[in-house]
């Protein structure tokens, strides 16, 4: 019989680093020793344990996850808070690369009377994003989104691809090896659909309103930059649960 604890031990030694939350999931997910045996097994060839078990916790919500989708980091979980600070009660959100819908789907349950419209160029993401109950839309940034929202929407969040092509290598195995490359590089800099995100959002927020970006720790700089080149107000830089830097939030004059 395994056990909880041989679980984590064979997780841990194997180097995954959230061993114990790693092995909760599969022994959650499993009916039997054998089913665990192979969901391990699973998880051992380096299968995001989200796409093994469907499902993720973002932020205390249950997100459904399809194989092959974007799976949300706990970073982004700061992204998202400071996102909805930004949403009024019956407002409008767009959550652009929106992944499974982890994004969208916080700010929908903390804000459930405003209106949450995501997008994604993935068609198996927008898939996940709907089983999610997301509004969600086929397309490049802010191109599928309806034209009515233009110069209405009160926050736009984005968890954009932002890791340089040449650090893409140096990401753990079961990141560089099974999560869609699409969702991570970010161009040679890191920052070409960053860069994209920033210089459309002023013609979709109302007055007002809120660009919130998740991007790398060394980025700060270059997005807060960006930012001020096309208009925005630089309001502050998000940090995450360890008090590293994650993201930069503008605002519109």
């Amino acid at each position: 019989m395994i056990g909880r604890a041989d679980a984590v031990a064979v997780l841990r030694h194997a180097g995954f680093v959230a061993a114990e939350e790693d092995a909760a999931d599969l022994l959650a997910a499993a009916g039997d020793d054998m089913e665990l045996e192979a969901l391990l097994a699973r998880r051992l060839a380096g299968e995001p344990t989200a796409w093994i078990v469907g499902h993720v916790d973002f932020l205390g919500i249950p997100v459904r996850v399809r194989p092959g989708v974007y799976v949300a980091r706990w970073k982004s979980e700061q992204v998202a808070r400071h996102a909805v600070s930004h949403l009024p009660v019956t407002g409008i959100a767009v959550d652009l690369c929106t992944g499974s819908g982890a994004l969208a789907a916080f700010l929908r349950h903390a804000r459930p009377r405003a209106r949450v419209v995501a997008t994604d160029i993935d068609a198996a993401a927008v898939a996940c994003a709907l089983d999610n109950g997301i509004e969600a839309h086929l397309g490049d940034l802010f191109e599928p989104l309806p034209p009515a929202l233009r110069a209405r929407v009160d926050v736009v969040v984005a968890v954009p691809p932002y890791v340089p092509d040449d650090m893409l290598a140096l990401l753990p195995r079961d990141v560089a090896r099974r999560e869609p490359a699409h969702a991570l590089a970010g161009g040679l800099g890191g920052l070409d659909v960053v860069e994209r995100v920033v210089a459309a959002a002023g013609g979709w927020l109302r007055p007002g309103g809120a660009l919130v970006v998740e991007a790398g720790i060394d980025q700060m700089d270059r997005v807060a930059g960006r930012m001020e080149d096309h208009g925005l107000v630089v309001d502050r830089v998000v940090e995450d649960g360890d008090g590293d830097p994650c993201g930069v939030c503008a605002t519109t004059a």
